[in-house]
């Protein structure tokens, strides 16, 4: 966690860098041999949520380091809240939150005490911190524990403890790296509804995760890296669409009909067909949409194929990640080992 007090100090930003939270250029940073980020652009206007994903070693925990003054770039510039995070590092810090992946609360004090002794750290006044850590105690639906000392948390206990310290500065711009990691269904909606309340009111928000669903339901952008370089940007609909368009979906009630319903699909796409025998199903994309599904109901009912569901469908985000990237999110983990070596 890093304090987030505001400072008074004159922000140096350009005119082409106003009005973002988080602007970056050519970031690139090397361990030894490898290269962890060959070049990355970033741009997360004030007052939105930007995604970064990727498979692990892409990148994307280096570029978070950068961004919060924690690592410096072998090249390339960077900006957060206004600042730039080589030369006006302090400045920067007073400005944003971070929560790393791994929980970095007390374990000897209560959930309040870790609380307000952050807010006190922030030069709150005692009253103005003990309110500020009863009113982040019963956002993350820690109230009732607020004086159990956190080494009795559970895991995902201590995770949200942390978030909220986390929120104790009201940062500006706030950096959460795998956030939800660890917690369960509720609690992350929880931490999506805190992150909403904090967007409308103005804060900026970047993070890393490996739950594309995450990504789905929070980010008004989204970053994929991969090999220290990002491959795609855009929102969830423009990510989509660059995987080819619609789908036609088709649901058998008879596997042995699968051929025949590939054939008929073929025919109208024109497009390779995915088929799934156990769940009975035939997918193609597609870019004529409604007009390609009639004729697809059309062969399948002449060719005498009863079907149980059939309709069209966007491509899931995770369909979009292992297209772009060739891997699941939770891939290899080369950037976390040059880290470790270096």
């Amino acid at each position: 966690m890093l304090p987030s007090t505001h400072g008074a100090a004159t922000s140096p930003t350009t005119p082409s860098e106003a009005g973002f939270g988080v602007f970056a250029r050519g970031l690139v940073k090397r361990f030894g041999a490898m290269t962890a980020l060959a070049g990355v652009d970033l741009e997360v206007p004030t007052g939105t949520v930007t995604a970064i994903l990727g498979p692990n070693g892409a990148g994307k925990t280096t570029a978070v380091r950068i961004l919060t003054t924690l690592s410096e770039a072998d090249e390339g510039r960077a900006v957060v809240a206004g600042f730039d995070v080589r030369s006006h590092a302090r400045e920067v810090r007073r400005r944003i939150g971070f929560t790393a992946q791994d929980a970095t609360v007390d374990p000897l004090l209560t959930g309040r005490e870790n609380l307000v002794m952050l807010g006190e750290l922030h030069q709150l006044p005692r009253a103005e911190a003990r309110a500020r850590a009863d009113a982040l105690l019963a956002d993350f639906s820690l109230d009732d524990a607020a004086d159990r000392l956190a080494s009795t948390y559970s895991g995902g206990m201590r995770r949200r403890l942390d978030l909220a310290a986390t929120l104790v500065g009201q940062p500006a711009v706030l950096f959460l790296d795998e956030p939800t990691t660890g917690l369960d269904p509720r609690a992350r909606s929880e931490l999506w509804a805190v992150l909403d309340t904090l967007v409308t009111r103005g804060t900026t928000v970047l993070l890393t995760t490996q739950y594309l669903d995450e990504a789905e339901r929070l980010a008004n952008d989204i970053v994929v890296i991969d090999h220290g370089r990002v491959i795609a940007r855009g929102d969830t609909r423009g990510l989509k669409r660059a995987l080819g368009g619609d789908q036609v979906h088709v649901a058998l009630v008879d596997g042995a009909d699968l051929e025949v319903a590939a054939r008929v699909v073929r025919g109208v796409t024109g497009r390779d067909v995915s088929i799934d025998a156990g769940a009975r199903t035939v997918v193609a994309p597609t870019l004529d949409g409604l007009p390609a599904l009639l004729r697809v109901a059309a062969g399948l009912s002449e060719a005498g194929v009863a079907v149980e569901d059939l309709g069209l469908r966007q491509p899931s985000l995770d369909e979009v990640f292992l297209t772009l990237t060739g891997k699941p999110a939770d891939g290899d983990s080369a950037e976390a080992q040059a880290q470790e070596a270096s």
